[in-house]
C-alpha cells in the first residue's frame, strides 16, 4: 500500500474510533436525561416503537403523563426509568377514597413492578395554582401509605409537578417566593416531601421568560451560551436563566421553612417552530443540547452547587392535537420518528 494510502487508512481508523467513542459517550450521557412522552397527537407511532426509539438513542428516563396501558406494557423489561403521572381529573376521587387509591395502584403500578423501574409518581400535573390544588397532598399521603405498606417507599418517591406560576417573585433568585394563593398548599406539600426525602417536581422554561420580554432577557442567557453573567445576586453570578429559575424555587422553599428538599425538572424545552424567529430548529437544538449537557454535568446551581438535579426534555414528539402554534413544535422527533434536529 502506498504511503498516502496508509495515511488515509490510519486516519480512517482514528476517525472510526473517535466516532465510536463519541457515540458511546453520548449514549452514556443520555442515560442521565429524561424525555417526556406526550401523546396529544393522532399520528404518533405505536408505544412499542416509541420505547425502541428511546433505547436507540440511549434515553434512560421517560415521563408518562398518565398510566397509558400500551406504554406501560411496552416499557416492560426496557430498563427505562419512569416518572408516572396521575391524571388531574382523577385527583378528587383518589383524595376522597383510600379504596380508590388502592385500586389505582393495583391497576397501574403493581402489575409492572417486576418489569419497570418507577422512580417517581406525580399527583397531578400543574394543578397548583388552581381549584384542584387542595387534592394533591391527600393523594400524596394516601399513595405514600400504600408504598409504606408494601415496602416500596425507598424505591418509589411520591411528589407533584408544579409550574413557574407558583412563584410570585423569581428575580433576583434570592427573592423567590410562592404566591399568596399557593403558599399554604405548597408549605404542606413541601413538609411532606421533606419528611419522605422526596424532591419537588418543577417545570422550568427559560423560553417563555425570553419570548415574553426579549428586550430585557438576553438570548444567550436563556440558551446557556452566555459568556458574562445575565444576573448577579449578591455574591452569586448567573450565566444562564435556567439556574436562576431553579434557584428561585429553592429560595421560595426556604421562605416557607423547608430548605432541604431537592428538585427534579420534569419539563424544559424550546419549540422549533410556531412563533416566528423565536422558534427555529437551530434555537431549539442549541437550548436542548445545552440543557442536556447542563443536567449531565451534575454541577447543580450557584445557590446549590452540590445538588444533583435530574432533568427531562419536553417532548419526544411534535403533537398535532395540542393548541396551534408553538405548543405543537416542542418535539425532538417528528411522528415518523425522524429527528427534528440532531441532539443525541
Amino acid at each position: 500500500m502506498a504511503p498516502f494510502h496508509w495515511v488515509i487508512f490510519i486516519l480512517s481508523i482514528v476517525s472510526t474510533i473517535h466516532n465510536h467513542t463519541g457515540l458511546v459517550e453520548a449514549a452514556t450521557s443520555a442515560q442521565d436525561i429524561g424525555v417526556c412522552y406526550g401523546m396529544l397527537g393522532n399520528n404518533l407511532p405505536p408505544a412499542t416503537d416509541v420505547v425502541n426509539l428511546y433505547k436507540k438513542y440511549g434515553i434512560g428516563k421517560m415521563r408518562l403523563f398518565d398510566p397509558n396501558p400500551a406504554a406501560l406494557q411496552a416499557l416492560r423489561g426496557s430498563q427505562i426509568r419512569v416518572t408516572l403521572g396521575i391524571r388531574n381529573e382523577d385527583l378528587s376521587n383518589l383524595a376522597a377514597s383510600p379504596d380508590a387509591m388502592n385500586s389505582w395502584f393495583k391497576t397501574n403500578v403493581e402489575p409492572y413492578l417486576n418489569d419497570i423501574t418507577f422512580e417517581y409518581i406525580s399527583a397531578g400535573n400543574e394543578v397548583i395554582p388552581g381549584p384542584l390544588g387542595g387534592y394533591v397532598l391527600p393523594v400524596m399521603q394516601s399513595l405514600q401509605n400504600i408504598l409504606n405498606a408494601k415496602n416500596l417507599a425507598t424505591r418509589i418517591k411520591v411528589s407533584t409537578v408544579v409550574p413557574g406560576a407558583v412563584l410570585g417573585a423569581s428575580y433576583p433568585p434570592s427573592s423567590g417566593a410562592f404566591t399568596a394563593d399557593t403558599r399554604d398548599v405548597m408549605s404542606g406539600i413541601l413538609a411532606f416531601l421533606s419528611r419522605q426525602g422526596s424532591p419537588l417536581l418543577i417545570n422550568v422554561y427559560p423560553y417563555f421568560a425570553y419570548v415574553s420580554d426579549p428586550v430585557n432577557v438576553r438570548l444567550d442567557y436563556a440558551q446557556f451560551t452566555a459568556t458574562s453573567p445575565g444576573a448577579i445576586d449578591g455574591n452569586l453570578n448567573y450565566f444562564n436563566l435556567f439556574d436562576a429559575l431553579v434557584d428561585a424555587f429553592f429560595s421560595a422553599m426556604e421562605k416557607v421553612g423547608v430548605p432541604n428538599v431537592n428538585v427534579v425538572v420534569t419539563e424544559s424545552g424550546w419549540p422549533s417552530d410556531g412563533h416566528g424567529d423565536f422558534t427555529t430548529p437551530q434555537l431549539a437544538a442549541t437550548y436542548n443540547k445545552n440543557f442536556f449537557r447542563h443536567i449531565s454535568s451534575k454541577k447543580g446551581t450557584p445557590k446549590r452547587p452540590n445538588a444533583s438535579i435530574e432533568g427531562y426534555i419536553f417532548a419526544m414528539f411534535n403533537e398535532n392535537q395540542k393548541p396551534n402554534g408553538e405548543e405543537q413544535h416542542f418535539g425532538l422527533f417528528y411522528p415518523n420518528m425522524q429527528p427534528v434536529y440532531p441532539i443525541f
